[in-house]
């Protein structure tokens, strides 16, 4: 398969970026018009210009390696462009070929008279509230296909996750995206705002009243131990810095918010005399 944007920087098809940067940069002194005034070295400008905007950017190069020519009718590079006429913008051209313009000649890349994007194809998806926070796998069964996709740590219920290459196939094989819109089951325990989460805790009376410790489950570390000071009210409250769920932009986890529930213990439970003793102690209010 013909791939006349390599020979245009005058390199071979496994050159590294690092060798397509230093080809680029050597032809564009060359020809570059403020140097070499031959009337043929501006287009000459313009398509080295132009194929190194095509092979230095990764996606483009990948759909290039894989169709080469072919997205230029089966002329070369040069060809196809002198073709379109002497007053050629070549920038233009590789702009339109490559970003889902309106092709040319009928051998617009992959089918290109429609946009990629009207490949693409959107699902939903309801994932646990500990996968949202924790982040893991989940697996997606479509178009025939089953595999897995990966749930990054703190995911908000209506984000949307793009899946490369899973959407409807177009012609010459070129495939959309699938757009996964994700819900979030709610947790009986956990309720989480932005990136904090709250939860109730449940304290033992006398925990509460002598003070202690109590520990408690997080979905973010290992379980918390939390120390809990003497004459604790029921609905105080308590925070736990960094147990909350993960920003994604910032990389910074939110807090862990705590209401003291106050266990009581049933009273028909306890020793006859213990329980002379609070009656007659304990203060009305």
């Amino acid at each position: 398969m013909a791939k006349s944007l390599y020979e245009t920087l005058g390199i071979s098809e496994n050159a590294s970026a690092d060798e397509i940067k230093k080809a680029y940069r050597k032809l564009a002194r060359k020809y570059h018009p403020d140097v070499n005034k031959d009337e043929s070295a501006v287009d000459k400008f313009k398509e080295i210009n132009a194929a190194y905007e095509v092979l230095s950017d990764k996606k483009k190069k990948d759909e290039y390696d894989m169709y080469g020519d072919q997205i230029f009718g089966g002329q070369n590079f040069h060809d196809y462009a002198q073709n379109q006429g002497s007053n050629v913008d070549l920038d233009e051209l590789l702009k339109n070929i490559f970003g889902g313009g309106s092709g040319f000649g009928g051998g617009g890349f992959g089918g290109r008279n429609s946009s990629s994007s009207d490949l693409d194809q959107r699902i939903n998806i309801t994932i646990s509230f500990y996968v949202s926070v924790k982040g893991g796998k989940h697996n997606i069964s479509f178009n025939n296909e089953s595999f897995d996709i990966k749930i990054p740590a703190g995911i908000k219920s209506g984000e949307t996750l793009r899946v490369r290459d899973k959407g409807s196939i177009g012609q010459m094989g070129r495939r959309g995206d699938l757009l996964i819109k994700v819900d979030v089951s709610e947790s009986p325990i956990f309720k989480r705002k932005e990136n904090d989460l709250y939860m109730s805790m449940d304290v033992p009376l006398k925990t509460a009243l002598f003070g202690g410790k109590v520990t408690i489950e997080s979905l973010i570390n290992d379980n918390i131990t939390l120390k809990v000071p003497k004459n604790t009210k029921n609905g105080q409250k308590f925070r736990v810095r960094g147990a909350g769920v993960l920003d994604r932009k910032t990389s910074i986890k939110g807090n862990l918010y705590l209401t003291a529930n106050i266990v009581l213990p049933d009273v028909d439970n306890l020793d006859d005399d213990f329980k002379k003793t609070l009656e007659e102690n304990l203060p009305d209010a």
